[in-house]
């Protein structure tokens, strides 16, 4: 009998069991950022029909989806600190429940100011779902494997995003714009009901083999540390991964937000033909999220370093993205839905690993703070494109100048990468003052 406690030796032999639970909790990572993305993406669907039936002016619908991002932003503040002192499994779970009714709410509103208070609140609470579902990552997969898993679960967005343009108009047409706000947000609660029996801590699952722990567990431990953001923002890596969340994910929200007013007031698409195009910009943003990922995860398990892999991809994600400034210039409807696709994908392949350079150069204990101090600047970043997209388009008639800037942004966000973390070198946190001090 082999009463070995040591669990690389485990692995070794030939006997032991290789489990790949790992990739289960993946799998419910990728649901819950797939019910993120539909509960945010619904109104943007609806945004069109309820401009008529509201009478909204663009500064209307710009105020209501700022209202979205500045409390994602605000939320960002605490969701890091919060996941990291309870634990994923806990705070996944409230922060999941608070959304969904929050998504719900929406179907009471008969206002701007109803459906601002509503997007508030969903932005508080969709704000805990990236820093537990990286912090959850770095829990339960080594280096190698991290970019590859973050892929996988942030390609839940575009499925979201696909699945909103299907669902949605099929439930307004058939039961009204209301019903479709509180079917999609309830939906999460159906996830909690797999989450909470479901998941552990790696070492205490008993559905993961020993073979399978000690692939976890293969990095070099990380030290024992804890770090508040003001100590965190004395970083370099801190700031590298904050600017490149502020300039990448304002024109992320844009397309989430805007896309369907954009092809409304371009090309005349309306609730009963936009289903298409937005689905073929997501799931080309889908195929962007696990290709860049699983690039730099590929080119890492070739021998580049973590440094070269993720900024060669992130390179060639952020030049695909620069023909997207002809979009609102083009005349062809399925030209413009390809561009903005191919910018899509590119934004997803380049956030990937924009996610994993903090699992890169941060342990896991302060893993979802980082996420949370950057998740709150790309969310600032949100609020000052949507203000300003309402204000342009309402200004200027045109959407080129959002494009322009969505164009250049990303060559701008890894030249500040590059500057702040040249080599992508590990905090130093057991050096870090005191935050006193």
């Amino acid at each position: 009998m082999n009463t070995s406690a040591d669990p690389v030796r485990d692995a070794a032999s030939p006997a032991a069991t290789f489990s790949r639970y790992r990739w289960v909790i993946c799998a419910l990572l990728f649901f819950a950022t797939t019910i993120n993305y539909v509960d945010r993406a619904v109104l943007g669907v609806l945004a069109p029909t309820l401009r008529v039936e509201f009478g909204w002016s663009e500064q209307d619908y710009g105020v209501i989806s700022a209202s979205f991002t500045l409390a994602y932003a605000i939320g960002f503040l605490f969701a890091g600190w919060f996941i990291d002192r309870v634990g994923t499994r806990v705070g996944y779970s409230v922060y999941l429940t608070l959304w969904s009714f929050a998504a719900a709410a929406h179907a009471l509103a008969k206002s701007v100011a109803g459906f601002s208070i509503a997007r508030f609140v969903l932005g508080l609470g969709e704000s805990g779902n990236f820093p537990a579902a990286v912090k959850t990552v770095a829990e339960w997969f080594p280096k190698r494997e991290r970019a590859f898993a973050t892929g996988v679960f942030n390609a839940g967005s575009n499925i979201g995003a696909i699945v909103a343009p299907l669902l949605v108009p099929w439930l307004a047409l058939t039961w009204g714009w209301r019903t479709a706000f509180v079917v999609t947000g309830l939906a999460g609660l159906v996830w909690l009901a797999f989450w909470l029996p479901v998941y552990r801590r790696p070492a205490e699952h008993p559905k993961v083999s020993p073979a399978e722990l000690a692939l976890i567990n293969s990095d070099p431990p990380d030290p024992p540390v804890r770090a508040s953001w003001l100590q965190l923002l004395r970083f370099r890596q801190t700031w590298a991964f904050t600017v490149g969340k502020f300039l990448s994910d304002s024109v992320w929200w844009f397309y989430l937000f805007w896309f369907p007013m954009f092809m409304a007031d371009r090309f005349g698409v309306d609730l009963r033909t936009i289903g298409l195009p937005m689905v073929t910009v997501f799931l080309l943003a889908d195929v962007g999220s696990v290709g860049g990922g699983w690039f730099s995860s590929r080119l890492m398990q070739r021998g580049w370093s973590a440094n070269a892999a993720r900024k060669t991809t992130m390179l060639i994600c952020a030049l695909c993205i620069l023909p997207v400034v002809f979009a609102p210039h083009v005349e062809g409807q399925w030209v413009a839905v390809w561009l903005i696709g191919l910018a899509a994908a590119a934004h997803q392949g380049f956030s990937a690993n924009l996610f994993t350079l903090t699992s890169d150069m941060f342990p896991r204990a302060v893993v979802a703070s980082v996420v949370g101090i950057g998740g709150f600047a790309g969310a600032m970043g949100g609020f000052f494109m949507n203000l300003g997209a309402g204000w342009l388009r309402g200004y200027t008639g045109s959407y080129a100048a959002m494009f322009f800037m969505a164009g250049g942004a990303y060559l701008a966000a890894l030249a500040a990468i590059h500057v702040l973390a040249p080599r992508l070198e590990p905090a130093r946190l057991d050096l870090a003052p005191p935050a006193t001090s």
